[in-house]
């Protein structure tokens, strides 16, 4: 697949890239973006849920009858489950929920991803570029350019640019990612992806 390079105004350069075929446009694999996006999700979550179980409620530990002879079933303490402001019974417990995911996979998922962005036609590819300082304006200018503002958008760079990354943060949806640490959950949510021209040669490497 052959894109036209723009300038961060939204006018083409007169080049234009080859984007690899072997990343951008493959046969999708829905299982492996389920898995990858999945994974990214679990990582993220804290885990720190917790509800009090018969032990650590508050509440006498004596035993509120006698054993037999009332015609009611047998009780224990109020701090019961089966009674009102009892414990809870097998309550959720801080517990991680990462799990393992094969690095094969993780790939697939990502070239899945791009290439269903590929054929969707949300992959724009610019010249490379920085801002001399960091300012909300310049990438502001940028998407209005591109008629993307106020959307989802994701720019790739090649390696880490503070200016950029400073000048995109007080945006809303809008995020800046280097090609290395490109993941399939952020390839999904974006609406436009903005790869600066050699972060390609870069996620190349990386997917390689």
């Amino acid at each position: 697949m052959e894109l036209v390079v723009h300038k961060i105004n939204g006018e083409a350069t007169g080049k234009s890239i080859e984007l690899p075929g072997e990343i951008f446009g493959i046969e999708p694999n829905d299982h492996a973006i389920y898995l990858d996006a999945k994974q990214f999700m679990a990582n993220a979550r804290q885990g720190t849920h917790k509800a009090k179980e018969r032990s650590e409620v508050s509440g006498s530990t004596k035993k509120l009858k006698r054993q037999k002879g009332t015609g009611t079933a047998r009780s224990g303490d109020i701090n019961s489950p089966v009674f009102v402001g009892g414990g809870r019974v097998f309550g959720p417990r801080p517990r991680s929920y990462e799990f393992k995911l094969n690095k094969k996979v993780k790939r697939l998922a990502r070239k899945s991803a791009l290439s269903y962005k590929a054929a969707d036609g949300q992959i724009v590819i610019v010249e490379d570029f920085t801002f001399a300082e960091p300012k909300t304006k310049n990438v502001v200018n940028m998407l209005n350019s591109f008629k993307v503002n106020g959307k989802k958008n994701l720019i790739v760079t090649s390696a880490v640019d503070s200016n950029i990354v400073l000048s995109a943060r007080n945006i809303p949806g809008t995020k800046v990612m280097t090609a290395q640490n490109l993941n399939t959950y952020e390839i999904l949510n974006a609406g436009k992806i903005f790869f600066v021209e050699s972060s390609i040669k870069t996620l190349e490497e990386t997917l390689a």
